[in-house]
């Protein structure tokens, strides 16, 4: 086998201007992509994947659900030598790719979640991730769609069982996301929920944001105790520990704590509904979209000592 005749899975992203994340889900999910090991286990693929990848980029484009785009895809007769015209177009924003329309977007998630269908809203956020930013999906559907996922249950529009599914759908989308985003070089945010607080998709949301931004993320997670946050603030001396909860009473038998650690010269950060009372000495309170927040911190905060 010659190697030099096939591309790593990042080689093939940056000639098929389609994120690695989208390219493992896609191989995952529809089988479109079949690539072979080199003798040192890596996955390799072919010239003809990339071809594949852009033709069914381009039926998503089109309207066409990406199950059935995989499979006209896979089912293509592929040139041999195809033209991949400018390099440089694979590193243009993939807002090219498709059509993005978020308002529609959130209307197909909630008729997937009402209907519990999982492959539906699966292809929603395919379709997104092929046609936008990390960014312009966190802010302009994610968010929003949990919002309206939390009004609708107020509401009584909702089960229980709805909101949990949405949740845990997106939960495992955007963690699947994350993967890897505690690697590089740049400075570290440790992201935690309070005890009793198990929400954290915000919180995950906004560990993406904070990726696109060159940090890198330790997610705690859900119910994490007090002094767990202590002790893994103190472990790692984080740039950025950011504290997320729905409801204030949540955060408040931290103060003592994150007051501590702020006057110790960290920067530490309250987030998420309940974070509305006035915070404690030297901590931040964040209070907008994830992706607008995440550039307000890039700017505020600095290396630990």
């Amino acid at each position: 086998m010659n190697e030099d005749s096939h591309l790593r899975i990042g080689e093939l992203s940056r000639r098929a201007g389609v994120s690695p994340e989208l390219l493992r889900a896609w191989e995952r999910r529809y089988g479109l992509l079949q690539p072979i090991r080199s003798p040192g286990g890596l996955r390799l693929y072919s010239l003809e994947d990339v071809e594949r990848v852009r033709l069914m980029a381009r039926h998503i484009a089109d309207g066409v659900a990406a199950r059935e785009a995989a499979a006209l895809a896979a089912r293509a007769e592929l040139g041999a030598a195809p033209d991949w015209g400018d390099p440089a177009e694979a590193e243009r924003p993939r807002t090219a790719l498709a059509a993005f329309d978020p308002p529609a977007a959130r209307a197909e998630l909630a008729r997937a979640v009402d209907s519990f269908d999982e492959p539906a809203a699966q292809a929603v956020i395919d379709q997104l991730l092929s046609a936008a930013t990390i960014d312009a999906v966190l802010a302009e559907v994610v968010v929003p769609f949990l919002r309206e996922v939390g009004e609708r249950w107020q509401r009584g529009q909702l089960s229980v069982a709805h909101e949990h599914f949405a949740s845990n759908l997106l939960r495992g989308r955007l963690l699947g996301l994350a993967r890897g985003w505690g690697a590089g070089t740049g400075p570290l945010a440790l992201l935690a929920c309070p005890p009793g607080e198990r929400h954290d998709l915000g919180l995950i949301a906004f560990g993406l944001a904070l990726r696109a931004r060159g940090w890198r993320v330790a997610l705690l997670g859900g119910d994490t105790p007090a002094e767990s946050i202590v002790r893994a603030t103190n472990m790692v001396s984080p740039a950025l520990l950011v504290v997320s909860a729905t409801a204030p009473d949540l955060l408040s038998p931290l103060n003592e704590d994150l007051a501590r650690l702020a006057a110790e010269g960290r920067t530490i950060a309250l987030a998420g509904a309940g974070a509305t009372e006035p915070p404690p000495e030297g901590v931040i309170i964040l209070s907008g979209d994830p992706v607008g927040e995440a550039t307000r911190v890039s700017e505020l905060a600095t290396p630990a000592r």
